[in-house]
């Protein structure tokens, strides 16, 4: 993988993605990436700081969604520069990939627009790596299509594949984990999605619920699988987030985690 201020990359480690769901103000931004990077240091991991400029898959019409594009991208940026770390936001249309662009080292394609062409090909032609998230609709042989779809715009873009659970009902989501080699038979690095593959999205109440609970399980076999890297999405305190809260990782309960998953990663290697 070659993206910019991606250090300490080693076959023997996973990645991580992480960070909280959305950019809420520039002192929390700071808070976690540096607890991350610490934790991440520690361990030898290589770390990406994950952060939504702009929520645009909202349950409820008054749903927070962001704190305005351009002041949250400009957080995204600073983070990326004030501790060297590459960073990851979504884009949701095909004009929004040359506004982020400037701003982060990987733009995220949703997975509800994973086989949105012209999305795919707007994020390639910035030259910046492209992060997929797997449809909760598709299978992992189909996610070669999207791959493809980058590809053709871009031959040199650096692309990788995130699982993060399929529909099972109406309002919860089933991890499949043959998904992971099986993408990862497309020629790129595979990532598991642990806090929205345990969503359980379109509630009654309108706002989505979620098993934090089970976030170690996801990853332990993740990582046993041979997943190439991790996404979570953490906070100090998931039940103040203005988004996803109720999937989110504490951010007192990372490093403990990715201890275990490093002994993990060691023991299959």
């Amino acid at each position: 993988m070659n993206i910019p201020k991606l250090k300490n990359l080693d076959k023997n480690n996973f990645f991580l993605m992480a960070g909280s769901c959305a950019i809420e103000n520039r002192d929390l931004a700071f808070e976690i990436a540096e607890k991350i990077k610490g934790i991440t240091d520690q361990f030898g991991i290589p770390f990406i700081f994950k952060g939504s400029y702009r929520k645009a898959n909202r349950t409820k019409l008054n749903s927070f969604t962001g704190i305005g594009d351009i002041p949250a991208l400009e957080i995204l940026k600073e983070v990326g520069e004030y501790y060297d770390l590459p960073t990851v936001t979504d884009i949701h249309e095909s004009d929004e990939a040359a506004m982020a662009a400037p701003y982060v080292d990987v733009l995220q394609i949703p997975a509800f627009l994973c086989r949105q062409t012209d999305l795919l090909a707007a994020a390639a032609k910035t030259g910046k790596a492209v992060n997929i998230k797997k449809g909760q609709f598709m299978s992992g042989p189909s996610m070669g299509f999207a791959v493809e779809k980058v590809l053709h715009e871009n031959p040199n873009a650096q692309v990788f594949l995130t699982d993060r659970g399929n529909s099972f009902g109406y309002g919860d989501l089933v991890v499949d984990y043959r998904n992971i080699p099986e993408m990862q038979a497309h020629g790129v690095p595979v990532v598991m999605d642990c806090t929205h593959s345990l969503q359980q999205p379109n509630q009654g109440t309108g706002v989505t619920g979620g098993k934090p609970q089970l976030i170690e399980t996801i990853a332990k076999a993740a990582i046993a699988v041979g997943a190439d890297g991790l996404f979570i999405e953490t906070h100090p305190n998931p039940a103040v987030a203005k988004s996803d809260g109720a999937n989110m990782l504490p951010l007192d309960k990372l490093e403990a985690l990715l201890e275990k998953l490093v002994r993990v990663r060691q023991a299959i290697v």
